[in-house]
């Protein structure tokens, strides 16, 4: 496989469980839910999305040839000091996440982490698994360690996830005009429902990528 990359950078996990944590961010190309392209936004199944993942022009974004080279490229951004970790990210990375390329993370030593919308199975290997459900889709991993869910959604509400099997459960305000809104709605949710806990974009406060 060739692995089309937006961008690969590394910073300081800014939302869920693991915020504040260094973090090497791969971000790759492409989506299920949207093109990235504005003109298609009106007619996307996620028409929120604030990423850019469209095309591989960003900061260390290409195309890889091979899981080594993609694996290696990551590597070379580590601080050096402590468990590697590596967050695969979009866009939506499972649809292009392999086995090969996983294990060629862990040969370099890497703690593997995915975000996605939950259309598409977990490979064996990754070792943290966040999932964002979306509003008109159809989620088939229902289980592992982080639920995240933008905040609020049309047709999608908390009490829908009470029964899956996740570690966490996250609320995250989404953004957007009504911000502060959804922030006061978010935390009265998760003040009076304790299974959820209130993910706020930290890296958008203090102005990291």
């Amino acid at each position: 496989m060739i692995y089309s990359i937006k961008e690969i950078y590394l910073t300081l996990q800014g939302e869920g469980y693991h915020a504040g944590r260094s973090a090497v961010f791969c971000r790759f190309a492409g989506c299920n839910l949207w093109s990235g392209r504005e003109q298609d936004r009106p007619t996307a199944i996620c028409r929120f999305c604030d990423t850019q993942f469209f095309g591989t022009d960003g900061e260390g974004g290409g195309q890889f040839e091979t899981a080594e080279e993609l694996a290696e490229t990551l590597a070379a951004l580590w601080s050096g000091a402590g468990q590697p970790f590596v967050v695969c990210t979009g866009g939506e990375p499972l649809l292009q996440l392999d086995l090969p390329l996983l294990r060629a993370l862990h040969v370099e030593g890497f703690e593997v982490a995915v975000e996605t919308n939950g259309t598409i199975p977990v490979p064996d290997g990754v070792n943290w698994v966040c999932v964002s459900p979306k509003a008109n889709t159809e989620v088939v991993v229902r289980s592992g360690n982080e639920l995240k869910l933008v905040y609020p959604q049309d047709a999608l509400s908390p009490e829908m996830f009470n029964d899956w099997d996740f570690d966490h459960f996250y609320l995250q305000p989404m953004d957007g005009q009504v911000r502060n809104d959804n922030c006061l709605g978010a935390v009265d949710y998760c003040m009076t429902h304790p299974q959820w806990k209130l993910s706020t974009q930290m890296h958008k406060l203090i102005g990291i990528r």
